[in-house]
């Protein structure tokens, strides 16, 4: 009996083996690639820039007696009482909403939950645990007044004009 011959395939395709090393290899080198990626990411430093907390509000003469103006990009009101002038933040103090000031009423007021603060910052009503913060303001040596945001004042400070 003879040997059955093998046929040698000419067929240029490939063969199934070849298939499954090159869709493996392929597999490997993009999750590779993928891990390069991420890995650089984590590796690289990601800086968030915040602005600076000390904000120059001016000259005191821009402030009249009796007016409390707000500075929306600072969240921020500055209050010329018959003390002086004293920075409360507009921040309120409930969920960190930004209140709004009402002259017609001559109260500050959150519009998302209702507390209200009368102009010193002191709670009238609402869900809000604390009244507004008093921040840290003063003179520079160029006579600009100047308020820290992120320093809360334990006592009440005003700067006389």
């Amino acid at each position: 009996m003879s040997e059955p011959v093998r046929k040698e395939s000419k067929n240029p395709d490939v063969s199934r083996r070849q298939a499954f090393v090159q869709l493996g290899v392929g597999s490997i080198c993009a999750a590779s690639a993928g891990a390069m990626v991420f890995g650089y990411e984590f590796l690289t430093p990601n800086v968030l820039y915040e602005p600076s907390p000390i904000v120059n509000a001016g000259k005191p003469d821009g402030y009249p007696p009796g007016t409390v103006t707000q500075d929306l990009p600072s969240g921020l009101y500055l209050v010329h009482g018959s003390e002086g002038l004293y920075a409360l933040s507009a921040v309120c103090t409930h969920l960190g909403c930004l209140t709004a000031w009402k002259p017609e009423l001559g109260i500050v007021a959150c519009p998302c939950h209702g507390s209200k603060f009368r102009r010193d910052g002191s709670k009238i009503e609402g869900p809000a645990p604390r009244p507004l913060r008093w921040l840290k303001i003063w003179l520079s040596d160029e006579g600009d007044l100047l308020v820290d945001r992120s320093e809360e004042l334990s006592r009440k400070q005003f700067v006389r004009t």
